[in-house]
């Protein structure tokens, strides 16, 4: 069987250094991602305190767990990272971490965030890879130790990393980036940091924020493909993700980005590097056809990218501006590109009565729930239909529900309606492909 170019690219077998190391690092920063969500009180504010969570459409029934239990679901998977790190028991704690994952985001929306959607890709993909055969407790486990892997191993996640940038510098090309309303807006509040909150406050820094984020996403990638601008281009991104770090405070994001960078430098290089004693392997003669090719990968990873490729697109076939009425934005690396503030009052009529009642939101909501119906439609859709199904149990079950008063600012502007108010909500039906009519332009 002769390959074609493309499976010969993927599947020719490369020095697993550069895996093995990330499998290291990222074990490392998804537990300090899961024990720092419990010590910020990220767990207690966004899985704890509110009475129920807004899942993504599909996994409404993806609720968390009662009492204290997303402590020790975020303990878990703090422990299974550490697992991973380690390499013990890999391919058991990396699905673990993977569903784990999944879960946490799948189960809500009020504190998305698009590093977690990466992390869950990544997590997937490496339940397919193979990064325990070095340096890991399996193998004095099962006394068996590779030196080899597959190149899509480092494709895959260069490709990732590619699509997240290109998308993110593709998605500031609109007027609230360029004028840099929303650099201004978030810049607003941080002038009191320590050292940079003076900096942050100048114009000329935010001007230049908003210009050099559009080029700096889109050719960093390249520049750490190209060898000749690998360093210059890794010091820049080193730079460039600790100063995102320090005033946006996204998480582990930023350096899971920087470790990322393993898969841009030669395996020799990470081998030489973090492995001196690692063995050195002749791969010149390698049966990689044999050993690693495998046409059932090769379509999946065709039909994994083709559809990263096309989410981030979907927004341009929803007519309406994607920033102020949200239809397509998740899972496309819109990142960073506004702020939205908002304020909605809901009444409820009984058609049979007559009888108004105005939904006390501080009832069901949290503050960041609350903001969440006020700013994004999807919000205010999926609590409608909490509503339905509270007053049904009180044998109200046909019910009006309508939006009295919405006003949003979006980027510091000035505030508008988002919803109409003679539509009554509890009778619409969400649009997952298309335009929700009773959002306003």
């Amino acid at each position: 069987m002769i390959l074609s170019k493309t499976q010969q690219c993927l599947f020719k077998p490369i020095d697993n250094s550069q895996i093995v190391l990330f499998r290291m690092l990222f074990g490392l920063l998804m537990a300090a991602e899961s024990f720092g969500a419990i010590a910020t009180g990220w767990v207690k504010k966004t899985l704890v305190d509110p009475q129920f969570t807004f899942s993504f459409f599909g996994f409404e029934w993806l609720q968390p767990l009662p009492g204290n239990g997303m402590y020790f679901y975020f303990i878990l998977m703090g422990i299974v990272s550490l697992m991973v790190m380690v390499g013990y028991r890999y391919k058991l704690n990396m699905l673990a971490l993977a569903v784990l994952w999944s879960g946490a985001y799948f189960m809500q929306k009020t504190s998305y965030n698009n590093h977690y959607y990466l992390v869950m890709l990544m997590t997937w993909g490496m339940v397919f890879m193979n990064p325990h055969r070095y340096a890991a407790l399996d193998v004095k486990r099962i006394k068996t130790e590779k030196h080899l892997c597959p190149n899509w191993n480092r494709l895959f996640f260069v490709i990732l990393l590619l699509l997240v940038f290109t998308y993110g510098s593709i998605a500031k090309f609109y007027p609230g980036w360029w004028s840099g309303d929303f650099i201004k807006n978030s810049f607003s509040h941080k002038t009191d940091y320590w050292l940079i909150g003076s900096l942050l406050g100048k114009e000329w820094f935010q001007l230049f924020i908003t210009y050099s984020g559009v080029v700096f996403d889109a050719i960093i990638i390249p520049l750490l493909i190209w060898k000749r601008t690998r360093i210059l281009a890794f010091i820049g991104l080193v730079i460039f993700n600790i100063f995102n770090s320090v005033v946006f405070q996204i998480g582990i994001f930023p350096y899971t980005v920087i470790a990322l960078t393993v898969f841009f430098f030669e395996p020799e290089t990470i081998r030489k590097l973090f492995f001196p004693k690692k063995q050195y392997t002749h791969i010149i003669n390698f049966d990689f056809q044999r050993i690693f090719n495998n046409s059932f990968t090769f379509y999946i990873l065709i039909t994994f990218f083709t559809i990263q490729v096309a989410l981030p697109l979907r927004h341009h076939f929803i007519p309406g501006d994607v920033n102020w009425r949200e239809e397509g934005h998740r899972m496309s690396w819109r990142m960073m590109l506004r702020t939205k503030r908002g304020a909605i009052n809901l009444e409820i009529v009984n058609p049979k009565t007559k009888e108004k009642i105005r939904v006390k939101k501080e009832d069901y909501l949290t503050k960041g729930q609350s903001k969440e119906i006020a700013t994004k439609p999807d919000f205010l859709y999926q609590f409608v239909q909490r509503l339905k199904k509270e007053y049904a149990k009180k044998g109200m079950d046909d019910i009006e529900i309508y939006c009295k008063m919405s006003r949003v600012s979006l980027n510091g502007k000035k505030s508008r309606p988002l919803f109409k108010s003679d539509v009554d909500l509890a009778k619409v039906k969400w649009n997952y492909f298309g335009r929700n009519e009773w959002v306003l332009d």
